[in-house]
């Protein structure tokens, strides 16, 4: 038998709300399933169960607020689950043959009832059997309960069938995708994550300016036919090149615990996203060094929209081995940003701006970006972080091969 723990989704994170069960015993699971919804300061977080079995009970109740660490569920093994299965069942009981019981006289013939009226729509919604987050969403996003079917015990509706129904249904406003999340808990929680990073943390900080107009001509050349849900953006590149850069510098990439650093095999970077209203959260593309630029920019697209819709799955909130973030769209050239612990390392892109710049010994405007990078000198030094950002500004002369 294995626990289900309320999971760490951060270095600031200390308890969660247990809101909903996506699952109910008896289920079979797989690694990667979703199965709970936690609510932090981060918003509605999607838990993942990294263990196959099935769901044998659950030991929390809903709503209930309790310590990283607490076991939530118990999840029965494949081979216990089997081996529960092959159990031996008892001899069967004989039991003694009653006789046949004469047949009961034949009732009078029931007259028929007419047909009540279907019941009025308004107020119905509000009594379907749905879980407090579901009908919380459905409400926010004037989804109406009945028009959904439960996936939940009982078939009850739970977040994830509202969730569903949204995908159908016209994207909501922006203002009610940040009521959704509580953006004075989600600032308190950035205010916490990174008064530690600057207290336990020597940054170091580097710039450099990069020339990438073959980049907005390749995508130029790229993006011509494909309509605009299909074209890639800058942003593809940049986290790309990150990630490549990091196959050569592994050193930027990883944890800082118990006093020693402990190296990722795993490129999964923090993508930093602005929520509108004061929020920002740095969930995790994973893999990034092996996703082609296409599957790249369609994880990035999903990501941003789920996060500003409060709906980040846990291990995109726990997995990040290094953050990329990005203020060139808010007109800023220069970014220099705090490390996320126990990460080692946050790159910057600022404004894509115009240049004079010499190429082949002539002088022509060009288009430039600056990075940076803020590393942890505990971990790497300037000399290796500057042949990174060296590394990274490389890959971007060379578009088609990223």
């Amino acid at each position: 038998m294995t626990e289900f723990h309320m999971p760490s989704l951060g270095a600031d994170m200390e308890a969660g709300t247990l809101v909903e069960w996506l699952v109910k015993p008896g289920d079979q699971v797989k690694r990667g399933d979703l199965i709970a919804v936690v609510e932090t300061q981060k918003g509605a977080i999607e838990i993942e169960t990294f263990q196959a079995g099935q769901i044998d009970k659950f030991l929390v109740d809903l709503h209930s607020k309790v310590p990283v660490g607490t076991p939530l569920a118990l999840i029965r093994t494949e081979g216990e689950a089997k081996a529960a299965t092959a159990a031996p069942l008892p001899p069967p009981v004989e039991l003694p043959v009653a006789p046949a019981p004469s047949p009961p006289p034949t009732p009078p013939p029931i007259p028929a009832v007419k047909p009540l009226p279907p019941p009025i729509a308004r107020g119905v919604a509000a009594r379907a059997a749905a879980s407090p987050a579901a009908r919380r969403l459905a409400e926010e996003h004037g989804i109406d309960l009945l028009a959904i079917t439960g996936s939940g015990p009982g078939g009850a509706i739970v977040f994830a069938d509202v969730e569903r129904h949204r995908g159908a249904a016209p994207p909501p406003t922006e203002k009610k995708r940040v009521a959704w999340l509580d953006l004075a808990a989600m600032r308190t929680a950035i205010a916490a994550a990174m008064a530690r990073s600057k207290r336990e943390i020597p940054h170091y900080y580097l710039g450099h300016q990069v020339d990438i107009t073959p980049c907005e001509r390749w995508l130029a050349q790229r993006n011509a036919a494909l309509p605009p849900d299909s074209r890639l953006l800058i942003g593809a590149l940049a986290l790309k090149a990150v990630a490549l850069a990091i196959r050569r510098f592994p050193a930027v990439n990883g944890f800082y615990r118990d006093n020693k650093f402990e190296p990722s095999t795993a490129v999964h970077i923090g993508v930093a996203i602005a929520i509108r209203g004061g929020g920002l959260a740095a969930p995790a593309l994973h893999d990034a060094d092996q996703m082609p630029l296409d599957q790249l920019m369609s994880g990035l697209r999903d990501l941003v929209q789920r996060t500003r819709a409060g709906r980040i799955r846990s291990s995109e909130l726990s997995d990040p081995t290094i953050t990329v973030s990005s203020l060139g769209e808010r007109g800023v050239e220069t970014l220099y940003g705090i490390i996320y612990p126990p990460q080692v390392a946050i790159v910057g892109f600022g404004k894509v701006v115009t240049r004079p710049w010499v190429v082949d010994g002539t002088i022509g405007p060009r288009s430039v970006v600056t990075m940076t990078l803020a590393g942890d000198h505990r971990v790497t030094d300037g000399h290796m972080g500057a042949l990174f950002l060296a590394e990274i500004g490389k890959l971007l002369q060379e578009p088609e091969k990223l």
